[in-house]
């Protein structure tokens, strides 16, 4: 029980009492137009299923069905929509310019065929029109989609935004800027144009300027989903998956196609994190769904898994393009297959000799992975050296630059971009471990190249890493550690060639001793490198070191 009360909880002053009828105030009846105007469909589309129930309806019935079927759609809910139009066509007497939205409908669930078919039953108009060419490029009716372009009007506003989806659907993202950009010139209040607008600039990379036009739109309405959801993956672009992370929690409406996009994306800016519970019941889905599950499988090395995935795919646009000569690549590691190769080959070369793509980083990246391919080194550097600055952190980009500036004996400008790699996978791959131990050596610094081959897996070609040191070593006067590395040959296969290289190395060594270009205590390693070989060469070189040694004042410890 509450005992410390110090105020009455109820007033004991004499009030006058309101009766309910005094005390309520008289209120506007909510109308959907009202919810439109605040773009509150959910609210539209609470008062239009009461409206259907109510005795005394606003609208008449086939009124209020249309008023739902285009909530319906504003929501993103199509399936609802179509069932809503279907429904509309039952009554004989129905609008036939309704077989128009039911194709839209059609259309946004990727049921062409069914759109194809219902939009010939509408009236002929720019409505009609403007269906019927989105539906000839899904389907890939060039004919009929040029067909369809031509009946388009300039002065028409919708019909302009037909002709600029197009485009952007095509990769022409300038073009279809410079449309939106036209139409908002002329149509100030037409402000999600700005979304458009900064959707081309995002795919042009243009990620900034993306941004500033973008604020235009949120700074009117800052809740939109699919504003906050762009800026967001310019952001990603611009910094990194935490700051793109914060943009999305801003998004609070999930309603719709946003809700799917905005998980995939969380998976992405998350760096697949919950990749194989998000992205699989999104293929055929989202178009990128497809293409970060299948790069997902080669960054986890199911390059089989994202094959499969891809091998049906006829890529139309250059990130399909690039993925298909990734998993092409990866495959020809896998099975050695030189088709593959090829295959790989055309699929860079189609997006680098692009006229869209040429000049952007992607089209510069796969110009260089062609070249790369067929050992055309000087192209590759052109190439990679041109976008070598956006990629300064990045392990993959610069694995690949060290190799095509050592493949051109650069040598140290090689070593110091290899060692900028971080990435411990790429560290303990061959290529990666021959390619700076090379380095080492032909930069004069063959201790380095000693202790990467310490640092070597025995089942990582360790063998091959000894015979590179004791050649490149030998052939460059670096004696010392051309003996050590043919000595531990020698053991592992006691080949004559191998006794040859190391005598010679140990000769060559000691007349460095002699010249005074070497520390003499340096002799005694040689001495005992000498007498691991059971050949009667040896004593006949190891006397003749001793007696220098001895004449010398060389103290020698072994």
């Amino acid at each position: 029980m509450l005992l410390s009360r110090e105020k009455a909880a109820i007033s004991q002053s004499p009030v006058n009492r309101v009766t309910p009828a005094e005390r309520a105030e008289p209120q506007e009846k909510p109308i959907i137009e009202g919810f439109f105007s605040k773009r509150d469909y959910t609210g539209a589309l609470t008062l239009i299923e009461f409206e259907l129930r109510s005795k005394k309806p606003s609208h008449d019935h086939t009124t209020l069905l249309k008023w739902k079927a285009l909530t319906c759609v504003r929501i993103g809910n199509f399936e609802e929509a179509m069932r809503t139009y279907e429904s509309i066509l039952e009554n004989n007497d129905s609008d036939p310019s309704v077989y128009c939205y039911l194709s839209i409908c059609y259309f946004f669930l990727g049921m062409y065929q069914k759109g194809d078919e219902t939009i010939q039953r509408a009236p002929h108009s720019s409505l009609q029109n403007r269906v019927q060419f989105q539906l000839a490029q899904k389907q890939g009716d060039e004919s009929r989609l040029m067909q369809h372009h031509r009946a388009l009007e300039y002065d028409c506003s919708e019909d302009q935004l037909a002709l600029a989806s197009m485009h952007y659907l095509r990769s022409h993202f300038q073009e279809a800027a410079d449309i939106y950009k036209t139409l908002y010139k002329n149509n100030r209040k037409f402000l999600a144009l700005n979304v458009y607008i900064a959707m081309c600039y995002y795919k042009l990379d243009y990620y900034d300027v993306s941004d500033e036009v973008l604020a235009a739109y949120l700074a009117e309405h800052p809740d939109s989903p699919i504003a906050l959801n762009l800026k967001a993956c310019n952001h990603f672009r611009q910094y990194d998956g935490r700051e793109a992370l914060k943009e999305l929690r801003n998004i609070k409406s999930l309603d719709g196609g946003i809700g799917a996009l905005v998980k995939h994306n969380q998976v992405v800016f998350q760096n697949g994190e919950g990749a194989l519970q998000v992205f699989p019941p999104l293929v055929g889905v989202l178009p990128e769904a497809r293409l970060n599950l299948s790069i997902y499988y080669l960054k986890n090395g199911d390059v089989e898994e994202a094959h499969n995935l891809m091998k049906d795919v006829e890529p139309a646009l250059p990130p399909e393009h690039i993925i298909k000569g990734v998993t092409h690549l990866m495959m020809a590691d896998i099975d050695g297959n030189k088709e593959n190769v090829k295959q790989a080959q055309l699929y860079f070369q189609a997006v680098g000799q692009s006229s869209t793509e040429m000049d952007t980083i992607p089209g510069r990246q796969c110009m260089a992975s062609c070249y790369f391919l067929s050992k055309q080194w000087d192209d590759v550097l052109l190439y990679l050296s041109s976008i070598k600055a956006y990629f300064t952190n990045d392990d993959t980009f610069n694995f690949n630059y060290g190799q095509a500036l050592a493949q051109r004996r650069k040598w140290e400008e090689a070593e110091e971009v290899f060692l900028l790699v971080r990435s411990e996978k790429i560290q303990n791959e061959f290529a990666y471990i021959s390619w700076l131990t090379k380095c080492f050596i032909m930069n004069g610094k063959p201790s380095q190249a000693w202790e990467n081959y310490l640092k070597t897996d025995s089942n990582s070609g360790t063998f091959t890493i000894l015979s590179m040191i004791a050649s490149d070593c030998y052939r460059t006067g670096q004696f010392y550690y051309a003996a050590k590395a043919y000595d531990v040959l020698e053991r592992l296969d006691p080949s004559p060639e191998y006794w040859e290289g190391k005598r010679g190395a140990c000769i060559g060594w000691f007349q460095r001793i002699i010249a005074e270009k070497e520390p003499r205590d340096s002799l005694t390693d040689l001495i005992l490198m000498l007498r691991n070989t059971n050949n009667r060469e040896v004593d006949y070189l190891v006397m003749t070191m001793n007696n220098w040694a001895k004449e010398n004042g060389a103290n020698l410890d072994y």
